[in-house]
Formats: C-alpha cells, sequence, structure tokens
C-alpha cells in the first residue's frame, strides 16, 4: 500500500500517478466532496471485486459508480429530466437503469439492471474523471459495517492490517465534516429514499 501526500508542488505528479494507477487497473483511495473513497475502473470486474476483498463487502450487495458528467452518466444510465435533476446534485446518489447492464460486473449492476450513479463536485476527482475514458467506483473508503471516514489516519488505520489492501492512497489530509451522499432509488415511477 503506496501512501502520497498532496502538497502544494507535487499536486501534479500525485495526479498522474492516480491516472496511471487507474489505468492499470489499480485501487486507489482519495478524497471525494463527502468522505474518502476506494476507486477503480468499473468496468473491470478483478478490480472491482478487489474491492469488495478489501472493504469485506458482500458480494450481494452492488457499489455506486463515479460519472465526470451528466453527458457522461447517460452512456451509462437511462435519464430523462427527472433523473437529470437529482444527478445534478453532487451530493445525491441516483439509482438508474443501466443502459448497457452487460457492460459491468454484477456487483455495480444489479440483476434487475440497476445502478447508482453520483455525478461528484470535487476538482481532484473530477480531473482524474476528464483523463480516463472509464466510470471509477464510488464507495467509501472504509471495512462494510463501518462509519465512512473524513480523517486519513483513520483511513491508514484501518486497511494498513488487512490481507487485501489499496495500491495507493491520496493523502489529502483530514477532510472537511461530511456525511455520504443520499442514495434515492429513481429506477420506477415511485421515487425511493434509501439513505438519507
Amino acid at each position: 500500500m503506496k501512501v502520497l501526500k498532496i502538497e502544494k508542488e507535487n499536486k501534479t505528479k500525485i495526479f498522474k500517478i492516480v491516472v496511471s494507477f487507474l489505468k492499470k487497473d489499480k485501487i486507489v483511495i482519495c478524497p471525494t466532496d463527502t468522505v474518502y473513497g476506494i476507486c477503480c475502473n468499473a468496468f473491470n470486474k478483478k478490480a472491482v471485486r478487489k474491492i469488495f476483498k478489501i472493504k469485506g463487502r458482500r458480494k450481494d450487495k452492488q457499489i455506486s459508480i463515479f460519472a465526470e458528467s451528466l453527458k457522461k452518466a447517460k452512456d451509462y444510465a437511462v435519464i430523462s429530466s427527472r433523473e437529470k435533476n437529482f444527478l445534478e446534485n453532487p451530493k445525491t446518489t441516483s439509482i438508474l437503469k443501466a443502459r448497457r447492464p452487460k457492460d459491468f460486473p454484477r456487483e455495480i449492476v444489479s440483476k434487475n439492471g440497476k445502478i447508482g450513479i453520483r455525478i461528484p463536485n470535487c476538482v481532484f476527482l473530477k480531473k482524474i474523471l476528464k483523463k480516463i475514458d472509464f466510470p471509477l467506483t464510488g464507495t467509501s473508503a472504509n471495512i462494510s459495517g463501518k462509519n465512512s471516514l473524513i480523517d486519513i489516519k483513520e483511513v491508514l488505520e484501518q486497511f494498513k492490517k488487512r490481507k487485501f489492501q489499496p495500491d495507493l492512497v491520496v493523502d489529502a489530509g483530514n477532510l472537511k465534516s461530511s456525511k455520504p451522499s443520499t442514495v434515492i432509488d429513481l429506477s420506477s415511477k415511485k421515487i425511493k429514499i434509501l439513505r438519507k
């Protein structure tokens, strides 16, 4: 598990390293606009399954993805004007009907063809998404069942003794106090709030 601390003078270098790791289907923990997230190429089955091993997450509990923009999100899901309004809120993860379910591993798209998408409002993350041609997994960097984390020391402590570890951790210090995104199911006519 490699750890890189962001400083003013090395931001560009770290950004390039993160992009390189993700293009090689490696697992990266980095800051988001809510909490620390654990990311990989959401199209890559092997990488996605490694995240499940790292988090100790149940295989039947799908994880959402990060899309760089609404235009990109439309490549992955069926989006009408109603869904567009929710997707434009960066603190909301929208559960939608996947446009091409077979493009993703079953850990991303559910058996009934649903996918969770969030468009983050995080400069670092959006910059990365512009440089890659695939969506990223958008799940929090914590062991399943434990709290989402904004404290970098807690992130590192949580994973350092585990059998399965991320390949890279981007240390951006402690993030501003925040909660994970609200999760809303928009895949049917009736809107359901799954997590507030």
